[in-house]
């Protein structure tokens, strides 16, 4: 029998490499989000990946809040990613650790690079630094201060911490190679001033260790095997071996980079959000336009369907984008036989059927979903007046309008056929009600063939309907404009991007239903109820995604 050739990536080859080697003898990563802003789209890929190399290889899996700039950090973004990573099924254990653990650590090796002669402080402001730094094609040139003895890098280091120095006016910098290629080798700042109060330290510092310094020396402490990042930072790996290296740690960890998740027409940059949040066209980093992990989690998306689009996208070293059609794909075929199809009237007109008993009802067996047996059967409340679709009548319709119309027969979905005899209008013209009389020998179920009709319409029993709000939502972004405007960077945003319809009716099915749960209305798409604003006495129902995809998997 021959044995199931396995594909793995690049990544799953490098570490397959370390491990036959011996350079390390089990795997351990972690996810390291800075706590300064929620989660998006991009950072689940890097979440599923690191977690999902730790659990194959029964390794450890770390979560670390990268948390060493306290001017842009706050403990609700920290709370909201714990829940995001928790949601996607990420299980860090016992392995929760912040940045700020290690800051003592941090300013010991910093200590220590000083007395190797390998930092030194420097006075040249923030504008000097860069002009000093060179170009792509020009070297850097050395800092006035870069010759400082041992002892005077030591002493000012120590003003630095005691809160002798005010922001801005010195930093600890890497002594490097001023000439090197690689601009982020030119003598990084790896300590700066910053009088601010850390949400986890508290007042204890005023000094600060920039990123690219602190990050290789938490993977080292942490004994973490290899360092999964994204593309942007693999001009950065020599410094993070630099780091590791002169430091003395070992074993020493090993970074590894793949490409980011790019998602066609849709916004990710925190600063943006923020400014979207601040000035009230979103109602919060969780508003379901947007791909935050929280957003798409209240928009009714599953960690199933995440999993499956990250697992689509694949792992590679390539940039390239992805149509939000796909996560859409991902979306309907995780739900479509998880969930019931039910019957809501999102713009509804009064049906009556005249000829069926008044005050009489009937529980019609409906199954949850035809393609699932398993979800069961639930009853279905049956009587005189109904809602039904605007849309299913027409007093004149077009060719091929196989709905209600005068004289016109249509099956009632799961009841009845009933035919159309007349209508009612308001003032303005508006059809209020159609009435129809049904005929009780095409009952569904009965085996009824004396005849055939070419449409069926959904309905809602009228006064059984629970009344609700469904929120429609489009792309925030004008498609055909792209994200960005070319003249002034601002956002090209949709303006119906969101409908609210306020007198939709529902079957009462939905009783018992709770936040987040999801259906699929019939012939309407993937709606589930919003977690923020709806209330047993008051349904708020988003739609997930549509049913129609314009998503075609490759062959």
């Amino acid at each position: 029998m021959q044995e199931e050739t396995v594909s793995k990536n690049f990544i799953e080859q490098e570490i397959d490499k370390d491990l036959a080697e011996g350079v390390y003898t089990q795997v351990c990563t972690r996810f390291p989000p800075e706590p300064n802003g929620y989660l998006h789209i991009g950072h689940a890929k890097s979440i599923l990946l690191n977690y999902g190399l730790a659990k194959k290889y029964n390794g450890t899996f770390h979560l670390r809040f990268d948390d060493t700039n306290p001017t842009k950090e706050d403990m609700e973004f920290v709370e909201s990613i714990k829940e995001d990573v928790k949601w996607l099924g990420a299980d860090w254990k016992d392995h929760l650790y912040f940045a700020s653990d290690y800051f003592d650590m941090m300013y010991q090796c910093a200590i220590k690079l000083i007395k190797k002669g390998k930092a030194y402080v420097c006075d040249l402001s923030a504008e000097e630094i860069r002009a000093y730094r060179g170009t792509l094609t020009e070297p850097g040139k050395n800092s006035p201060y870069r010759d400082r003895s041992v002892e005077e890098n030591l002493q000012l280091f120590e003003e630095m911490k005691e809160g002798l120095c005010q922001d801005g006016k010195r930093v600890l910098r890497a002594r490097i190679d001023m000439a090197s290629p690689n601009i982020n080798m030119r003598d990084p700042v790896i300590y700066r001033v910053a009088h601010m109060s850390h949400h986890n330290t508290g007042d204890k510092w005023c000094i600060y260790p920039m990123y690219d310094f602190a990050h290789p020396i938490e993977d080292a402490m942490e004994k973490i095997t290899h360092s999964i990042c994204t593309l942007e930072f693999e001009d950065h790996r020599p410094l993070y071996d630099w780091v590791v290296r002169e430091c003395e740690f070992d074993p020493a960890p090993r970074q590894i980079e793949f490409s980011k998740l790019y998602l066609t027409n849709v916004v990710t940059g925190k600063r943006y959000i923020k400014k979207l949040v601040q000035d009230g066209i979103v109602d919060g980093w969780d508003d379901p336009r947007l791909v935050s992990i929280a957003a798409l989690r209240r928009r009714g998306f599953t960690p199933e369907s995440i999993k499956m689009f990250v697992d689509m996208c694949g792992v590679s070293k390539s940039q390239s984008s992805v149509d939000y059609a796909m996560l859409e794909y991902c979306i309907r075929e995780d739900l479509k036989l998880k969930k019931p199809r039910m019957m809501a009237v999102l713009d509804p007109i009064k049906l009556v059927i005249d000829n069926y008993p008044e005050g009489e009802v009937e529980y019609l067996e409906v199954d949850n979903n035809m393609e699932n047996p398993e979800l069961g059967m639930r009853k279905v409340p049956f009587c005189r007046e109904l809602y039904i679709e605007r849309e299913d009548f027409m007093i004149e319709p077009p060719k091929k309008y196989f709905r209600l119309f005068p004289g016109n027969e249509v099956r009632l979905m799961h009841a009845y056929f009933v035919k159309c005899e007349g209508y009612e209008t308001d003032e303005n013209g508006n059809v209020t009600v159609v009435h129809a009389t049904y005929d009780p020998e095409t009952k569904c179920g009965s085996g009824f063939t004396g005849r055939k009709v070419k449409g069926t319409i959904h309905w809602v029993a009228a006064p059984y309907a629970k009344q609700a709000q469904v929120r429609l939502y489009e792309n925030l972004i004008d498609e055909e404009k792209g994200v960005y405007n070319k003249e002034d960077g601002s956002l090209n945003l949709n303006p119906d991007s969101l409908k609210i319809l306020n007198n939709c009716y529902v079957e009462d099915s939905f009783a018992d239903a709770g936040a987040c749960d999801s259906f699929q209305f019939v012939r309407n798409g993937y709606f589930c109820i919003d977690s923020k604003d709806s209330a047993p006495d008051a349904l708020v129902f988003n739609r997930i995604v549509s049913l129609k995809s314009s998503f075609k998997l490759p062959k």
